[in-house]
């Protein structure tokens, strides 16, 4: 190979988070540090082929089967802030050797970055309101919410859906949006709130084989799937979790201070940030590219490019910053809110 002017990581460009435009899956290779660059390695028959890893302009790598990983790629990918997750082939959960069952399943272990600073503000915001239930249920509520203003934005705006031909009931889907909000409006419980959210994206799944003509759909367990939309679904969620991973770490968040999922999934806020997105983006773009025939790869970079475009990151660390605002303000008011005399008195 040609020799390489090896560039030191304090000279790279820094650029915000929300505004990288990269995101990793990979899958049968070796990430390496070449003359100072982070590379992934693949096998050709007799050749090796060396593919370049902008680290300064990406989010998440995540690593699929057949993957290996130096120490140098892993100290590179954490000085420029790079978030590094295992999985199973195309985005299925990892078989986790230390779980009790040997067949329990953990869904992406995550490696973030321990090198740099992260400002704690909105961990002191967070973990104002995060104790009691009761706002932490109206956090989960919140994220919900924007959930459903974002799907609604993207089903019904979004030129790159519209130009593959997906056109939903806008009927049917503004009756289905209504009619979670005011369920989740009233929802007394986060399992309530649970039941809800499962409940709308069974809907969705319908809305969306309609609007692409897709037949009959079952969501099948993750990993179990043989249709295309499925396994489409199964990978492209993974990328939604990346970024995810990415928004909690930007902000100084642990994955454990989940607000709906965090009795029923290992970090947990992963998949309440994900959720913001996951319905929007991911959902119909896996029965779009099932319908096209597409290939995961394929349909890997349209989900990326969506992402991208419709600055998916941004919006779900926004999202993240109003929630820890909103809510350690209320926690705040709370708090100051003098007791009655027979409170003091017990």
């Amino acid at each position: 190979m040609p020799s390489r002017t090896e560039i030191p990581s304090s000279e790279l460009k820094t650029i915000l988070h929300s505004k990288r435009a990269n995101l990793y899956y990979l899958e049968h290779c070796r990430v390496l540090v070449n003359g100072g660059r982070v590379e992934y390695v693949t096998d050709h028959g007799k050749q090796q082929l060396y593919w370049n890893i902008p680290i300064a302009n990406t989010t998440t790598v995540l690593l699929g089967t057949g993957t290996s990983v130096t120490q140098a790629a892993v100290r590179e990918l954490a000085k420029a802030g790079v978030m590094l997750g295992f999985c199973g082939g195309g985005g299925t959960p990892l078989f986790a050797g230390t779980e009790a069952s040997p067949e329990a399943t953990l869904d992406v272990a995550w490696f973030p970055p321990q090198s740099e600073y992260r400002t704690t503000e909105y961990l002191q915001q967070w973990c104002r309101f995060w104790f009691d239930d009761a706002l932490r249920l109206q956090a989960a509520k919140l994220f919900q919410h924007m959930r459903l203003q974002r799907l609604q934005q993207h089903w019904s705006t979004f030129k790159p859906l519209q130009v593959q031909g997906f056109a939903p009931d806008q009927c049917a889907l503004d009756a289905a949006i209504a009619q979670s909000a005011a369920a989740q409006l009233h929802s007394p419980n986060h399992t309530t709130l649970l039941t809800e959210e499962a409940r709308l994206s069974k809907q969705l799944y319908q809305l969306a084989a309609r609007a692409t003509q897709y037949g009959d759909f079952t969501r099948a367990k993750r990993g179990e799937s043989s249709d295309a939309a499925n396994q489409f679904l199964d990978h492209g969620n993974y990328l939604a979790y990346g970024l995810a991973a990415s928004a909690c770490w930007v902000l100084g968040l642990p994955h454990g201070l989940a607000v709906l999922h965090g009795k029923t999934r290992r970090g947990g806020l992963v998949f309440d940030v994900a959720d913001l997105i996951k319905d929007a983006t991911i959902l119909p773009q896996a029965f779009c590219s099932a319908m096209q025939g597409h290939s995961e790869q394929q349909f890997r970079q349209a989900c990326i490019e969506a992402l991208t475009r419709s600055e998916a990151l941004d919006f779900m660390i926004d999202c993240i910053k109003t929630i820890a605002l909103q809510l350690s303000t209320l926690a705040q008011q709370q708090s100051s809110v003098p007791k009655p005399a027979s409170e003091k008195q017990a």
